[in-house]
């Protein structure tokens, strides 16, 4: 899902949204600076492997997804992180690890955590290292039906 096809899809479903271009950044932290937005406001998207499926767990950039909690919150029996070889095929128009939090645009679960909830709106990849969309809080739910849960918090040695 190319930035066109993400933003044909919010348009459709009468999503008001701000596109934000910014220079080339891979971590989600430098985006944040380069975009001017606090890690806090800027969700990432980790792609985990849940009991063999494939899910996004979102959190907030300058948060760390705890493996651990999460297994323990959805009652899975085993939560790691996804390996690129398993996921780069499901993200066609993607650059890999500049996916967007829809989940259900791809036949997947999506985790989010819900210190995200905090704040009015998320701002978020979109599709690729260049370009975040930003839109309101309630408008990701409403789409993504993401369950929100808790699981950021002590780091463990698996988390990302």
């Amino acid at each position: 899902m190319a930035l066109s096809s993400l933003k044909e899809y919010l348009d459709k479903n009468g999503v008001k949204y701000v596109v934000i271009s910014h220079s080339p950044a891979f971590t989600a932290q430098g985006i944040a600076a380069l975009a001017h937005i606090p890690g806090k406001e800027l969700a990432k998207t980790v792609v985990v492997d849940v009991d063999g499926e494939l899910a996004l767990a979102v959190v907030a950039a300058s948060e760390h997804v705890n493996l651990s909690m999460l297994q323990s919150e959805i009652g899975a029996k085993k939560v790691q992180l996804a390996s690129e070889e398993q996921f780069k095929d499901g993200f066609p128009e993607c650059e890999t690890g500049a996916m967007p939090p829809f989940g259900n645009l791809y036949g997947m679960k999506v985790f989010a955590d819900e210190g995200l909830a905090r704040d009015k709106q998320i701002a978020f990849n979109a599709c690729s290292h260049r370009e975040l969309v930003r839109l309101a809080w309630e408008d990701f739910v409403r789409l993504a039906k993401p369950k929100v849960l808790k699981f950021v918090g002590a780091r463990s040695a698996e988390a990302a």
